[in-house]
């Protein structure tokens, strides 16, 4: 089990198409994201083991749903300087969502699999969020 832990806080989008601003979903809007893994639920008391680097588009018109593509690149413990690419289609308002595991680096060559994420805590002001993934992976 790995958190990622968004941090919204100063952020914003990196590009918007014409319609983001007048969408409830956000449509079009993309996030180029670099945030810290942790091994717990909390971002103070947990060890930071690596970073979830990538984007994610707002690709629903009429739901929230994101394109994910992040990598997860571990720094620290037995999996240092390996990486675990994923990509897929997540519905956030869901309890579960599963996205792919497409490839990855170092131990992880040749991986395939999924990722199951769950959100535990959201910040509607801010956009901060801790999301559990379990990832499940053949290599």
């Amino acid at each position: 089990m790995l958190r990622l832990q968004r941090l919204h806080a100063g952020s914003g989008s990196a590009a918007d198409c014409s319609v983001t601003a007048g969408s409830k979903t956000s449509f079009g809007m993309v996030v180029v994201i670099d945030d810290p893994l942790t091994d717990g639920s909390d971002l103070n008391s947990s060890r930071i083991v690596g970073r979830a680097q990538g984007t994610y588009i707002a690709s629903g018109k009429d739901s929230l749903a994101l394109l994910m593509n992040m990598n997860f690149v571990f720094a620290a413990g037995q999996y240092n300087g390996s990486t675990v690419a994923i990509m897929g289609r997540n519905s956030a308002m869901d309890e579960v969502r599963e996205m792919a595991v497409i490839g990855g680096t170092g131990v992880f060559r040749w991986a395939r699999g999924y990722a199951q994420a769950r959100t535990h805590t959201f910040d509607l002001k801010t956009g901060d969020a801790s999301v559990e993934y379990n990832v499940f992976i053949r290599h």
